[in-house]
C-alpha cells in the first residue's frame, strides 16, 4: 500500500507566508484579476525593472515540455524532477542514486530516505523540483530574500564574491547582480547531503548552480538554471521554470509545521494540515 504521508507532508510545507508580511516588506501589490486574467500583454501594468518582488507559483510547462518518458507518475514529471528526461549520470552519480530512496517519481519507494522528512533545508535547484510549491521574493539594499515556506535563502547583492573558506550549506552561498533585464544568482557550497530534485538524483560538494531570473511580463517570471557538477554529471546540463505572480489577497496567514506533522504521526495521530477555512 502506497504511503500518503509525503504527499501530506508536501501540502503542509507548500508555501504559506504571513499576509501580513506584505505590508511590513514592500511587497508590491498583483493587478485586479480582470487584468491579471488578460491575455494581451498591454493590458496589463507596465513590466518593473529590476523588482522581482512578489509571491510567486510555480506554473507547469505546456505542449511537449509536458512529454516524459516516465509517463503521469505523480501528476507529471514537474512534480519531481527539473527536467522530462534522464540527467548525464557519471559512474559515481549512478551509484549514489541507486542508493537513494525517493517517495515520488517512477523509482518511489515507500521507506524514503530523503532528508526532507527529517525537517531539514530541501538545498537549490531540489526547492524548485516541485511545481505546487510557491516562493515570495523580497529585495532590499545589498540583499535579496527568496522564502520557500519555512526556509529562507538570502543571495547578497552588495558586490561580494563567494568566501575561501567556504563551509557547505543547506541553501548555499548566493550572491547576485543584474545583467540587463536578467537577475543572475551564482551558488556555491551547496551540502551534498541534499539532492538535486525529489526524485533522488544526487549531486556532490562541487555543484555550481547559476540562476537567471527574467521578469517576461509583469505576472511572469522565467528561470533558466544551469548545473555544472562534474563529479555528478558528465556535462553541465539546463532546466526551466515559470511562475506567476499570486496576488496577495491569496496567500494565507500560518501553517502546519514539518515537526508537529512528524510528532503526530510518530503518536499515531492525526498531521495536523492548514486549515482550508
Amino acid at each position: 500500500m502506497r504511503n500518503y504521508l509525503p504527499h501530506s507532508i508536501f501540502l503542509a510545507t507548500a508555501l504559506l507566508v504571513p499576509a501580513r508580511m506584505h505590508a511590513q516588506m514592500g511587497d508590491q501589490p498583483s493587478p485586479p484579476r480582470s487584468q491579471r486574467d488578460q491575455k494581451d500583454p498591454k493590458d496589463l501594468p507596465p513590466n518593473p525593472v529590476h523588482d522581482l518582488s512578489g509571491s510567486w507559483a510555480g506554473r507547469p510547462p505546456t505542449g511537449a515540455d509536458r512529454n516524459s518518458p516516465w509517463g503521469s507518475e505523480d501528476g507529471g514529471w514537474w512534480n519531481y524532477a527539473l527536467r522530462g528526461d534522464e540527467l548525464p549520470m557519471t559512474p559515481w552519480a549512478q551509484e549514489k542514486f541507486k542508493a537513494n530512496k525517493p517517495s515520488f517519481g517512477p523509482y518511489r519507494n515507500e521507506n524514503s530516505n530523503d532528508l526532507a522528512y527529517a525537517c531539514l533545508p530541501p538545498g537549490v535547484p531540489h526547492v524548485y523540483a516541485a511545481i505546487g510549491t510557491g516562493m515570495q521574493i523580497i529585495q532590499q539594499p545589498g540583499r535579496t530574500l527568496m522564502l520557500f515556506g519555512e526556509n529562507v535563502r538570502q543571495i547578497y547583492t552588495d558586490g561580494r564574491q563567494h568566501p575561501k573558506d567556504l563551509k557547505p550549506l543547506w541553501m548555499g552561498h548566493s550572491i547576485g547582480s543584474w545583467d540587463g533585464d536578467t537577475f543572475v544568482i551564482d551558488t556555491v557550497g551547496i551540502n551534498d547531503r541534499t539532492w538535486i530534485d525529489r526524485m533522488g538524483h544526487p549531486h556532490s560538494d562541487q555543484l555550481h548552480l547559476v540562476e537567471r531570473f527574467r521578469r517576461t511580463a509583469y505576472n511572469t517570471l522565467e528561470l533558466e538554471m544551469t548545473i555544472d557538477d562534474p563529479k555528478a554529471y558528465t556535462e553541465p546540463w539546463t532546466a526551466k521554470r515559470n511562475f506567476q505572480l499570486r496576488p496577495a489577497a491569496s496567500v494565507r496567514a500560518g501553517g502546519g509545521a514539518c515537526e508537529d506533522i512528524f510528532l503526530n504521526e510518530a503518536f499515531g495521530l492525526k498531521p495536523m494540515l492548514p486549515s482550508r477555512d
